[in-house]
């Protein structure tokens, strides 16, 4: 339970003599509907003072912990000076009753309940960092009193998104444990991407699609992707030269986007940056389409690498492949 309200005036009676009487003091609280009088104690007139509080501010008060919060200035007092600090903030005087009932939630992840449980002073292994190994009794114990908080309403659960990239690198005892943790009611949203065709699960002689084993591919929605559009990348094009700060000309963009469906989209966006620099080289307001080309000729994407390799692979010093021109290169 808090309290409210606008401050309208603040009495604070100091003993006359330096002795033991302890500073008395009222603080008048009022909201759109009603007005109220409280006497304060020692510890509430130092919250004050501490606070700053004074005549015009909103505040709350904790009545458990008796703990004073300002939440700013009321707009009925913004002319009561002529110029105000930056962190000045002006709110609205509250509606309703003085005493209310907020109600407070706390975001906490159940790995963090999970290790605050785990042992004694174990919120302080949150801030160090060692949190140790958890053992499995702890984690059905916090399971089953999560479950009993949802039960009573006390809780929610928000499942969160695990994000794997290139999961075919995992190995086939990493599959298997998340075989297991998807059937857990807690899990997480998992979503994986890879790039691999049918190749060999990682641990095994098998293969697989996209080297992820068959029932586990089977618990999954599969997205299919499909390569961009011209339109698609020159919108990526704009996109990633306004957040470089980077002027191109149309002329030049146009050329980007021609590389990029003919070589990579990666290596198009690398070239932003390069043909940037040679164009604030020679002094330029805008990266034209000699920039750009000048840039291409610099620096060669994957094919031209590859083709040059293949050309000239008999003067380097060590070439392990030989007759690549007759073989087909592999993407």
């Amino acid at each position: 339970e808090i309290i409210e309200g606008e401050v309208v005036e603040i009495e604070i009676d100091r003993p006359a003599t330096t002795g033991s009487a302890a500073k008395t003091g009222k603080v008048t609280l009022k909201t759109t509907e009603m007005e109220t009088i409280y006497d304060l104690g020692q510890k509430m007139i130092e919250s004050l003072q501490k606070e700053k509080v004074q005549a015009g501010d909103v505040i709350t008060i904790d009545k458990a912990s008796g703990r004073i919060s300002k939440l700013g200035r009321s707009f009925a007092r913004s002319r009561d000076y002529d110029a105000m600090g930056p962190a000045t903030k002006f709110v609205q005087c509250p509606e309703g009753e003085l005493q209310k009932r907020k109600e407070v939630v706390h975001v906490v992840t159940l790995h963090e309940i999970d290790v605050i449980n785990s042992r004694s002073q174990g919120f302080l292994a949150l801030f160090a960092g060692d949190t140790g190994e958890i053992r499995a009794e702890v984690r059905e114990q916090i399971d089953g009193k999560v479950a009993e908080w949802r039960e009573e309403g006390k809780a929610d659960i928000v499942p969160g998104v695990l994000f794997i990239d290139e999961v075919h690198m995992l190995d086939i005892e990493c599959f298997s444990f998340l075989n297991r943790a998807l059937e857990n009611e807690l899990a997480p949203i998992v979503v994986i991407a890879t790039n691999r065709g049918i190749t060999k699960i990682r641990g095994t002689n098998y293969k697989s699609p996209h080297g992820i084993p068959i029932d586990l591919l089977d618990r999954l929605l599969i997205i299919q992707t499909k390569p961009y559009s011209e339109e698609e990348l020159r919108l990526i094009v704009d996109i990633r030269c306004e957040e470089e700060d980077v002027e191109m000309t149309d002329d030049a963009k146009e050329l980007l986007t021609k590389i990029g469906s003919e070589t990579s989209l990666r290596y198009a966006m690398q070239l932003i940056t390069s043909s940037y620099l040679i164009a604030k080289r020679r002094k330029a307001a805008e990266v034209d389409i000699e920039d750009v080309g000048k840039s291409y000729s610099l620096f060669v994407d994957v094919k031209r690498s590859t083709q040059f390799l293949i050309e000239y692979q008999d003067q380097y010093m060590f070439n392990e492949i030989k007759g690549l021109e007759a073989q087909p290169m592999e993407s």
